[in-house]
């Protein structure tokens, strides 16, 4: 981690998107804050800018980078993965092109990551970073129920149930004429 911490910090610097002479400070901050992410910790002190971050992370790994936010994802391409892998990898599929698989990954290099992907899908696996946070949120969104939201087939069974109620209280009505009594 110290690694990581010290070239994305010497890779913002030599961008100009911190000062040289806060880089020590800064390093210091996040080895006492309780954030164990680096680019967590930058972008909640507002050090960095999300643009700025995925610039420097592409640069650090080597591959593109990919700004999750926002982005409609395939369900069903996240679906071919469980949801406590996506979140503990801090992957989700981006896209696939015939045999190979775009997945935005906050760790790229990370050692076996590859092969865990290649244990639910057969695709020759592309690597592209994103910002972990954001990552996570993406994949919550496909596998997390609003709380607002009633369970679609809860709701659907119960419509069905009460049409079917007025259905047969209908045929009722027609079998049966209710007859006024004269006075």
């Amino acid at each position: 981690m110290k690694h990581f911490v010290q070239k994305l910090t010497d890779i913002l610097v030599k961008k100009e998107k911190i000062p040289a002479d806060e880089a020590e400070d800064l390093k210091k901050a996040f080895e006492k804050s309780e954030n164990d992410q680096f680019d967590d910790f930058l972008l909640a002190e507002g050090l960095v800018q999300e643009p700025d971050l995925l610039e420097a992370l592409s640069d650090y790994f080597r591959v593109p980078s990919f700004d999750v936010t926002g982005h409609f994802f395939d369900a069903h391409q996240i679906h071919m993965f469980p949801k406590d892998f996506l979140l503990r990898n801090g992957v989700i599929p981006l896209e696939v092109d015939e045999n190979i698989m775009v997945v935005v990954a906050s760790e790229p290099e990370k050692s076996g990551l590859e092969s865990s992907l290649r244990d639910f899908v057969s695709y020759d696996i592309t690597f592209y970073v994103g910002i972990r946070r954001d990552i996570t949120d993406a994949v919550k969104e496909f596998y997390d129920e609003s709380l607002s939201q009633e369970p679609q087939d809860i709701d659907m069974r119960e419509e069905r149930r009460q049409e079917k109620d007025l259905g047969s209280l209908e045929k009722d009505i027609e079998e049966f004429p209710v007859e006024e009594e004269e006075e």
